[in-house]
């Protein structure tokens, strides 16, 4: 007599296996694909920057700093609107007579190299942000766009860590931001704020200023979202 043929098929332990397996390895594929998506945002909008803070520059040669303004000193930044009011609208990215909304906005801070009266060099910090939302307001004297704000601060001289002194504006620097000394120029990344104690910061190097100064930050939107300042750049340039 002929034997039976025997036909197995697949258990249901086996197919279960089989699926999770697929679903676990689908989630991490997924999950590079958003990681891939965040850094190809943050490649293009430094793009972006680095192009509007090359216009920025050649819109601030052109227009110039009065070196003998009283508001221009050694040891202090000053906003570029400070000490050349140019219009509002030559501070968008890109500079055409579109009439679609501008997204990304450009200020400065402006500080004389040397305290000689003769020397023309003037250390130009620009800032690069970015405006989501026709509706969305920001902090200090110009709500229609990002723009660095002053914060007081104090620090310890070969320490890393900053006290904010302004409890309104504790909120202002976040972990990521970049702060510019004011006396100084110089720049500094926030590695973190304190969880328990919200006037505590860490920057990434030792404090290389007075015990008591300030700092220059692009504040978030009023109302909270996400740090508008894309990048930050500094030139010395020759007036």
């Amino acid at each position: 007599m002929r034997k039976k043929r025997r036909y197995r098929g697949f258990s249901l332990t086996e197919v279960l296996l089989a699926v999770g397996t697929l679903a676990i390895g689908m989630i991490f594929i997924g999950g590079t694909f958003l990681v891939g998506i965040h850094f190809t945002t943050i490649a293009t909008e430094r793009t972006i920057a680095a192009v509007a803070a090359d216009e920025a520059f050649a819109k601030i040669r052109l227009y110039g700093v009065n070196l003998a303004d009283p508001n221009l000193v050694v040891n202090e930044l000053t906003p570029f609107e400070v000490l050349n009011p140019i219009a509002e609208d030559e501070f968008a990215y890109p500079s055409t007579k579109s009439s679609a909304a501008k997204q990304y906005y450009w200020s400065a801070l402006c500080r004389p190299v040397h305290s000689d009266s003769n020397s023309r060099l003037v250390q130009v910090t620009v800032f690069v942000g970015r405006k989501v939302g026709g509706g969305t307001k920001y902090q200090g004297r110009v709500v229609n766009r990002p723009v660095p704000m002053r914060v007081a601060v104090a620090g310890t001289l070969g320490s890393d860590v900053l006290t904010i002194e302004e409890p309104d504006r504790r909120t202002w620097i976040n972990d990521g931001c970049t702060v510019v000394d004011n006396q100084t120029g110089r720049l500094y990344r926030v590695l973190r704020r304190d969880v328990d104690a919200p006037n505590i910061i860490v920057l990434d190097r030792v404090w290389d200023s007075g015990l008591t100064g300030s700092v220059w930050v692009v504040p978030p939107p009023i109302g909270g979202g996400r740090y508008p300042c894309v990048a930050i750049y500094q030139k010395v340039i020759r007036f």
